[in-house]
């Protein structure tokens, strides 16, 4: 939150002066992590379904390749947004989870969806 503070800081003193580029903006950050057609649908998911094997998130959203879907876990995982658990098995059970820092997403993910609704009705007009 440093960036963001010292961006609204920035942002008081001279409006002029303020750089924004790819690097240093944090909501290209957070949109790097969660933006796409399925990452929020599978935080979703996974927040709702946990903890979710892969099948029945194949199942469950609608659309999504094998492939899209395992490479779109990966990415989640290695951002620390969700966890992935393997069990010795035979046939192998994987299950994916959110991590605690992929559950501060909450607020967001609701606000989004309530920012969604309101569009959505706006434009159905």
């Amino acid at each position: 939150m440093e960036n963001a503070t010292i961006c609204e800081h920035q942002l008081v003193e001279d409006k002029k002066n303020i750089v924004f580029d790819e690097n240093s903006c944090p909501v290209t950050a957070s949109m790097t992590v969660l933006g796409g057609k399925w990452k929020p649908i599978l935080i979703n998911a996974i927040y709702l379904t946990a903890p979710a094997r892969f099948g029945e998130l194949k199942r469950t959203v609608k659309g999504i390749t094998q492939s899209m879907l395992t490479s779109q876990l990966r990415e989640l995982e290695e951002d620390g947004v969700i966890k992935r658990r393997i069990y010795a098995e035979i046939p192998p059970r994987v299950e994916y989870t959110l991590t605690e820092f992929g559950l501060t997403l909450k607020p967001i993910m609701l606000a989004l969806a309530q920012w969604g609704l309101e569009y959505k009705l706006k434009n159905e007009k």
